[in-house]
């Protein structure tokens, strides 16, 4: 196991993180469905009311108030209920605690000097929140991810020892606001870790089937069943459900994606409509121009577009149309009257894919370029086989394992 993890802390990766702003379970679908465009991730935390205001709150009890994490997928997979398709303006005006799915073990509270490597182990386990108090800065610290606190190296508690104990950091060697706190997420690890890829040689340059960190056991859906069968039963890790088209009797062939990070940032509206009344290959890959113009509905009323004129700095609306490519997941062809076949519909659709080849580093850049939660992984020689995806937890199971020992042997002298 890399040094790395044991030597830093998690209150090194809260420097500059921004104050944890609190989404409650009262508010709407609408407010939700802004809110996740505007975060950094296609997820937010969901969180309980306080019932009193005027206590100052510690990390436990700030944790005992979330409830869980609300993704677009969830959201979409709502809307595309009858009942809500029948009276969408109802719909978006629900509160969110009638869609989120409660999961607490979501979500661990920390102090800021935890091993980085404790966190790593609960992430493994599923949390994907770290609730961590607010910090101004760390005395001693030169540097924002510094191996060194007070000229000492960061030992484990020694109860035997109580002066090794005054190097290790804790709250009362930083400066912590009260009542304020950040959320750490497994993308600010996978940040942290690219980071600190020479560190963890030769792991992060070894493929990533010699790692072992291939999931063979995704979500998949074939492409001519409905896409709402996608939604009976949500994947929560990676909250993705493949689209694929069997090819022979061995492998299959992905051709999209059912999932909160291609949804982030679609109409959610149009996605839901689409999802209840497209085949799954259909919904990711697009359908035809005349077909949409002829058969789909107008989101006129629930969809408008804001326009700003630059000339009198006066904004006005228009209704958007629905399409194919309405939901955000295609480019536009650059003549919209032309029928195009499902070949030619990939854009943004396209789902993110590496070989089993491929090597570690490699693939966390994808993550990290992307903003996605995983890569779907094909066959080295055949890249239509589609043999399985990594996630955050596969990563971090990979960096954490135990390097195997160096044969005497094969060392040259």
């Amino acid at each position: 196991m890399a040094s790395v993890f044991l030597y830093h802390v998690v209150g090194d990766l809260t420097v500059g993180k921004p104050e944890l702003v609190e989404f409650s379970e009262t508010q709407t679908v609408e407010a939700a469905i802004k809110a996740i465009g505007e975060s950094t991730e296609c997820g937010i935390p969901v969180w309980k009311m306080r019932s009193q205001k005027s206590v100052i709150e510690n990390a436990e009890m700030r944790a005992k108030r979330f409830v869980g994490i609300l993704t677009s997928l969830d959201i979409v997979a709502f809307l595309a209920r009858e009942e809500c398709l029948v009276d969408q303006e109802k719909a978006m005006k629900t509160p969110v605690s009638e869609v989120v799915v409660p999961d607490p073990s979501l979500l661990k509270e920390l102090d800021p000097a935890t091993r980085l490597i404790d966190a790593l182990e609960m992430m493994k386990q599923g949390v994907k929140r770290l609730l961590v108090p607010k910090i101004v800065v760390w005395r001693g610290m030169s540097k924002r991810f510094s191996i060194l606190y007070n000229g000492k190296w960061l030992k484990n508690i020694d109860t035997s020892n109580p002066a090794a104990n005054a190097n290790r950091p804790s709250p009362s060697s930083s400066t912590t606001i009260r009542d304020k706190f950040c959320c750490l997420s497994r993308e600010d690890i996978i940040r942290f870790i690219i980071g600190c890829l020479g560190a963890l040689a030769p792991i992060p340059l070894s493929s990533i089937y010699s790692l072992g960190v291939i999931n063979p056991n995704y979500c998949s859906i074939e492409a001519s069943r409905q896409a709402i069968d996608a939604t009976q039963t949500l994947p929560r890790d990676p909250p993705a459900v493949a689209v694929i088209e069997p090819v022979a009797d061995d492998y299959n062939k992905i051709i999209g994606e059912i999932s909160a990070t291609k949804l982030w940032k679609c109409d959610h509206l149009a996605a839901a409509w689409a999802l209840a009344n497209f085949s799954a290959g259909q919904f990711v890959m697009g359908v035809e121009d005349n077909i949409t113009l002829k058969s789909l509905p107008d989101f006129a009323a629930n969809s408008m577009v804001a326009n700003t004129n630059t000339a009198n700095s006066r904004g006005t609306t228009r209704p958007k149309k629905f399409s194919s490519r309405s939901i955000g997941f295609v480019s536009n062809p650059t003549n919209p009257n032309l029928c195009f076949s499902r070949s030619m519909y990939r854009g943004r659709s396209a789902p993110l894919t590496c070989k089993e080849t491929s090597s570690l580093a490699a693939v966390m850049a994808q993550m990290l370029s992307h903003r996605a939660t995983h890569v779907w992984v094909t066959d080295a020689e055949n890249e239509d086989h589609l043999v399985g995806v990594v996630g955050y937890a596969d990563i971090l199971a990979a960096v954490t394992k135990p390097l195997p020992p160096t044969n005497p042997e094969t060392q040259t002298s």
